[in-house]
């Protein structure tokens, strides 16, 4: 009998031991659900933030592929701190599973660099916001629409057509066209005799009569900017200005600035820089340039 009633002791004391572990197990899964649901609710007050920072500008996929990292991360830390918590009320020592999983974290490392690059890449590439869905972007020797940016790749699609998926981690630099604003950039030569001064000005008056065409008020916006001289090539004086346009506007403007500018330029006598001439010798079998000479007689 004796026996018995000390068995009965025994398992006395360990279900009063096993008691306040699992009310620590209770209270540990709820404190990790909470916890859980506190990170839902701060991603999505962060999407709510960046509505509210750049409106209309917000990216939506750009933004859900955001939500979904820091959803996964959140959810992935919450677990292993739980885990590892429960763990330890139920006795089980974790330093095998830690050191365990940070050997196959290695190896996984090791077989999987490129993976990780690409992921680690597209993650900041995406955080700050270097390119959005619809911009048009140049990387490498590859330039086209964004169609699709992940944690994986950004897929390109070409002026003709063709889909280019370019992993995050061998993008080195990018070169994005639409963002914020372009240029339209003309350099214009005339002859050295003409007044630079004036040709300026003249340049000027073209460039802000497109701001004032209803065509093209909406591309257009700032006035012409004037630069200046830029260099002494030969019998040309070649002179730049630029106007500042939307996004992709920069080809049509500037086919319509270098028009305008040649419409003035005849209407007002400027002279185009003269055209060089090949002079062949016969006996030497050499030749040179220079521009045509009037005949001695005149």
């Amino acid at each position: 009998m004796t026996p018995l009633l000390e068995a009965l002791h025994a398992l006395d004391q360990e279900w009063h031991g096993l008691v306040p572990a699992a009310a620590k197990i209770l209270l540990i899964i709820g404190l990790a659900w909470a916890l859980q649901h506190l990170a839902a609710q701060v991603i999505k007050s962060f999407h709510a933030y960046m509505a509210r920072r750049a409106p209309g500008m917000v990216d939506p996929g750009r933004v859900q592929t955001l939500e979904r990292v820091f959803r996964y991360i959140a959810t992935v830390v919450i677990a292993l701190v739980a885990g590892t918590l429960v763990l330890g009320q139920l006795g089980i020592s974790i330093a095998p599973i830690l050191a365990t999983a940070g050997v196959a974290g290695v190896a996984i490392g090791f077989g999987a660099q490129s993976l990780v690059k690409d992921y680690f890449t597209g993650f900041f590439l995406l955080l700050e916001d270097q390119i959005r869905q619809g911009d048009v972007i140049q990387i490498g020797d590859k330039a086209g629409i964004v169609e699709e940016v992940t944690l994986r790749y950004v897929r390109l699609r070409d002026l003709d057509g063709y889909v280019h998926f370019l992993p995050n981690g061998e993008i080195k630099s990018v070169t994005n066209r639409t963002r914020d604003f372009a240029y339209a950039v003309v350099e214009v030569g005339v002859s050295c005799t003409e007044n630079a001064d004036t040709v300026l000005e003249i340049m000027r008056t073209a460039g802000n009569s497109i701001r004032t065409d209803p065509a093209f008020a909406r591309c257009v916006q700032e006035e012409c900017e004037v630069i200046g001289v830029e260099r002494l090539d030969g019998s040309a004086l070649v002179l730049r200005a630029r106007l500042k346009v939307a996004p992709l506007e920069q080809q049509p403007v500037r086919r319509e600035f270098l028009k305008r500018i040649k419409t003035a330029f005849d209407a007002q006598g400027v002279q185009m820089p003269a055209p060089a001439i090949a002079i062949q010798s016969g006996d030497a079998g050499t030749s040179r340039t220079g521009r045509p000479r009037e005949s001695a007689g005149r």
